[in-house]
């Protein structure tokens, strides 16, 4: 066995040493490249979060110009409520005027027709002279041309009725129509709220699907408000207090609701009988208990049958 000297030593220590020295020096190699991994995936999930962080953003800008539109319609349509309200009172207080002249005329007329009739009654009975002829003859002549006057000046008068009459039921109906409008928007406000929340876990958000812009079920408000609209132009009026428990009263109410027709009644949803019962006090429970839907269906069938 040859005999280990220093020599031997020093070189198993320095081949201990360089084998130290190599091993730390590929340690540190590989903890540079896991480093430098470790920093790529980093960089790349940092830029996936940037889109995703743009892409909301945007989403979310859009929404807000949507929510500004609708806005701007609801408040439009509020103007143009108070508008046909202030355009309706007016057309009242004409028509009503009209009529008291016309009342007026038609009390004129009958008392020159009464006084004509005890003229001409005094004049069959009594003759009292040439003169006293002359002066019946006169007065009834007069009495005459009166009449005639005030039967002149009646039918413009009553055409003038009639043109403003049907110019407040207009105003009536298209007030009636603005208010459907007005509830429809505010409707679909309350049932479609937007809530924009910061992101913190993009990858729960998304859960690898692609947002859409597309318009949402929102849009079949606006469809039922303009049928809602249009649905008493289309057709006649039906007389609603055929229906038990709806009296003239209850029926000019839900006219100026925008409730002319049996089909309407028949479609009424929970959110309709709330509106009307809290325009007719107390009647929540009666439109349940008197069934003025299934009532308005049967009436509605019997009038297509017919």
């Amino acid at each position: 066995m040859p005999e280990i000297t220093v020599i031997h030593l020093v070189l198993l220590a320095l081949t201990a040493v360089i084998g130290v020295i190599a091993g730390w020096a590929l340690r540190g190699r590989r903890s540079l490249q896991e480093k430098a991994a470790i920093n790529a995936g980093w960089q790349e999930q940092i830029g996936t979060q940037r889109i995703e962080h743009d892409r909301l953003v945007s989403q979310n800008k859009s929404l807000m110009d949507q929510i500004s539109q609708f806005q701007a319609s609801s408040q439009d349509a509020k103007n143009r409520a108070r508008e046909l309200s202030a355009a309706a009172q007016t057309a009242y207080a004409r028509r009503d005027e009209l009529q008291r002249e016309i009342k007026d005329i038609r009390s004129n007329l009958e008392v020159v027709v009464s006084q004509r009739d005890q003229l001409q009654t005094k004049f069959a009975t009594h003759d009292d002279g040439k003169s006293a002829i002359r002066q019946k003859d006169e007065k009834i002549f007069q009495l005459s041309r009166e009449l005639e006057n005030w039967q002149n000046r009646l039918p413009p008068l009553i055409e003038r009725y009639k043109i403003r009459n049907e110019e407040a039921e207009q105003l009536e109906a298209d007030l009636a129509r603005a208010r459907l409008r007005i509830e429809a928007l505010e409707k679909g406000s309350d049932e479609n709220p937007t809530r924009i929340e910061p992101v913190r876990n993009p990858e729960a958000l998304t859960d690898g699907r692609d947002a859409s812009n597309d318009p949402s079920d929102g849009t079949n408000d606006y469809a039922s408000a303009s049928a809602a609209e249009d649905s008493h132009d289309k057709t006649l009026r039906d007389n609603l207090k055929k229906i038990k428990g709806v009296g003239p009263a209850i029926e000019k109410t839900l006219n100026e609701m925008g409730i002319f027709r049996f089909q309407q009644i028949a479609d009424m949803s929970e959110y309709d009988i709330d509106r009307v019962a809290q325009r007719l006090k107390g009647f929540h429970s009666r439109i349940y208990r008197e069934n003025w839907i299934g009532q308005a269906r049967e009436l509605n069938d019997r009038k297509r049958s017919v």
